[in-house]
């Protein structure tokens, strides 16, 4: 692995709960370092740490203004992360039609619908 690969990607960098918060905080706005911590209960330091592994995976960037490091959010890298979740939708969206038949019809239709999709698959 070369020095200028990345060490993190996307997906290992949003995989943090505290990170995606980070993620969702600059969506916002751009945020110093100071302001983004006062949102959680950890320290200074560790907030730190998952800023580096969000600026290693390209989500984020920092600049230096007087004293203080402000953030911002880059979303393009989110891209990636889109692209593999929409081959996924066709399953949440036959789950979601096989709801739909569900609250929408009679009971005797629903089960047709339901082990039609099962002899689909």
């Amino acid at each position: 692995m070369s020095s200028s690969a990345q060490k993190h990607d996307v997906f290992q960098a949003i995989a943090d709960p505290t990170r995606r918060e980070v993620l969702r905080l600059l969506a916002e706005k751009e945020l110093p370092i100071s302001e983004i911590t006062s949102h959680f209960s950890i320290s200074r330091t560790a907030i730190a740490k998952h800023l580096q592994v969000l600026s290693e995976a390209e989500l984020v960037s920092g600049r230096k203004v007087g004293r203080e490091r402000i953030y911002r959010l880059h979303p393009e890298p989110l891209t990636e992360l889109k692209q593999w979740l929409s081959f996924y939708e066709k399953f949440w969206e036959n789950k979601l039609s096989i709801l739909k038949h569900i609250v929408e019809g009679s009971e005797d239709d629903s089960l047709k619908v339901i082990k039609t999709e099962d002899r689909q698959k």
